[in-house]
């Protein structure tokens, strides 16, 4: 055989496989895009890839959370819709592969997706009535496309068979029959019936993809423009504060150039939970119910939280898997109404010792109840942040913020429900996941200037950052360069015990590599703990290393 001829043959065995991948591929991005619009329509939560990706985020042990949370910070939740895409389509291509060489096993597979895509909807928490339709859906929609472009795949032919040197057909190339005319010497091109069923298979396949991708932006476009809720919250006027939270210290924000505010931006506040699309929640149907180990249990709607004298405070928020040095922090002024109050309504019992809050998405927390009633503490179910209603990602219409606990036993967003328990005989989400069952936050500091990866100029300048303590408060901040003697950096006025406060000390930076460290001492005498930790199981200690490069 020649090697034209040898190259013809490795060309033609791998058209079916290539037919079969681009196939599938097309398949389901059919039935993946039909899903998620008709999510959009019937129930926005139960979209495909959102009850795959809250199934997966679920069933992540710790040091999973960890490593995602590490690698894509804030972006964890695209970073796993990204990967479950990737493998899907990998995982369509070889089941493309499969049906075209075993008819009906591919569409199968398909069709057993789907159906079990719809069983994990159903079983996620708080499902909608047609929760298991999208997924469905897109299984069977994917399967008939699949069926369908195989069919078409069997008979298009990437090259038509080629004679051998001597003129005469090859092996197991189709005869003319006898009497037929010989083909003309311009006949080495393809024949016209191969070369239509390939347009013919491309057209299609081409045709599925595309309506496919306008299937799932259209879903996305009518799941915006659906969401009433965005309009409610535009609209809501919230009333003025009982108790106004005191005004920011003209000392409080450093004049630094690159230099962290020390209140947090809305849209630059850390967003770190469990739901793949942000809940929406119409306050007209919002309640809370107290229940559990109480003596009277209580219920409370929107009307009637937002008439209650409520609450503004500072606090400085901290997701407990934030590593040293981490940006997994930010500090807001709050409103809202103090749980505790509402917990001496409900009079819990004396052997309860904790309260589980949950979420309307089925996360759960596990507070301190000792925490919650404590008269000095600022534990709130909030409305507002930053002179503004929460905003959806953030927990719209109603939130915890418990300053001094991190907030994976404690800020639950969205919340729906407090039962008041003991540790012993409820767990919380984390906690069933390895995680500690109460989360004091840890006294830390953090290095902002110069950034990491920043390249200085010999001559003066500023080392600053931050440090925080909630509800302890920060004394002294000092700073280490070079392993030399440790300096006090000056501390920026705090606005209060349960907010971070900013630090910074003067720095002539001489030519070469440098290592600075810094650490703080809180306000009860206790210095910031060397040790190395990671954040599992309750939050990451040690002292932050950052090595700057001076030219």
């Amino acid at each position: 055989m020649t090697r034209e001829a040898d190259a013809s043959t490795r060309v033609a065995a791998r058209a079916p496989a290539l037919s079969g991948a681009a196939a599938g591929v097309a398949s389901v991005v059919l039935g993946a895009g039909i899903g998620e619009l008709i999510a959009a329509i019937v129930a926005p939560s139960a979209s495909p890839f959102a009850v795959i990706g809250g199934t997966l985020i679920d069933l992540a042990p710790p040091w999973a959370k960890d490593a995602a949370i590490t690698l894509f910070g804030t972006a964890d939740k695209l970073a796993l819709l990204i990967g479950i895409a990737v493998v899907l389509l990998v995982l369509a291509a070889l089941v493309g592969i499969l049906e075209l060489r075993r008819p009906w096993y591919g569409v199968v597979v398909f069709a057993a997706l789907g159906a079990g895509a719809a069983l994990l909807a159903m079983l996620r928490p708080e499902p909608v009535a047609l929760a298991w339709l999208p997924s469905l859906a897109a299984g069977f929609v994917a399967a008939a496309a699949l069926a369908l472009l195989t069919q078409l795949a069997r008979t298009r032919t990437l090259r038509a068979p080629a004679p051998d040197d001597a003129g005469a057909p090859r092996e197991g190339a189709e005869q003319s029959p006898p009497g037929a005319p010989e083909p003309r010497a311009d006949s080495a091109r393809a024949p016209r019936g191969p070369v239509a069923s390939r347009r013919r298979f491309l057209a299609w396949a081409g045709a599925a993809t595309a309506a496919g991708v306008l299937a799932a932006i259209a879903g996305t476009a009518l799941q915006a423009g659906a969401r009433t809720v965005t309009a409610v919250r535009q609209a809501l006027r919230l009333p003025a504060p009982a108790v106004a939270a005191p005004a920011v210290p003209a000392g409080a924000q450093l004049d630094l150039t690159g230099m962290t505010p020390v209140v947090t931006p809305n849209a630059s506040f850390y967003r770190i939970d469990t739901a793949l699309v942000v809940p929406q929640v119409d306050p007209s149907t919002w309640s809370l119910r107290i229940h559990g180990l109480v003596e009277n249990e209580v219920e409370i709607g929107w009307d009637e939280l937002l008439a209650l004298p409520l609450e503004e405070s500072w606090t400085t928020l901290t997701c407990v898997s934030n590593p040293v040095g981490g940006d997994l922090i930010g500090n807001a002024k709050w409103l809202g109404y103090p749980i505790r109050l509402l917990l001496e309504r409900a009079r819990p019992t004396s052997e309860a010792d904790m309260v589980l809050s949950r979420s309307i998405d089925g996360f759960t927390a596990s507070t301190p109840l000792e925490v919650l009633q404590e008269p000095g503490r600022n534990a709130i179910l909030a409305v507002g942040m930053n002179d503004e209603p929460l905003p959806a990602e953030h927990g719209f219409p109603v939130r915890m913020v418990v300053p001094g606990l991190y907030g994976y036993v404690s800020a639950t967003k969205w919340v729906t429900d407090l039962e008041v328990t003991r540790f012993d005989r409820a767990d919380a989400y984390w906690t069933t996941r390895g995680w500690s069952a109460k989360g004091p936050i840890k006294l830390q500091s953090r290095i902002d200037l110069p950034r990491r990866g920043q390249g200085l100029s010999a001559g003066d300048t500023t080392i600053a950052g931050v440090a925080w303590q909630q509800t302890v408060g920060v004394s002294k901040v000092e700073v280490q360069i070079d392993g030399g003697p440790w300096r006090e950096a000056a501390l920026a006025t705090a606005i209060s015990g349960d907010t971070w406060v900013q630090w910074s000390i003067p720095w002539t930076a001489e030519r070469g590599t440098h290592e600075i460290r810094c650490r703080a001492t809180n306000a009860a005498g206790e210095l910031q703990t060397e040790a190395d930790a990671w954040p599992a199981p309750d939050g990451a200690t040690g002292w932050q290393q950052l090595n700057v490069d001076v030219a």
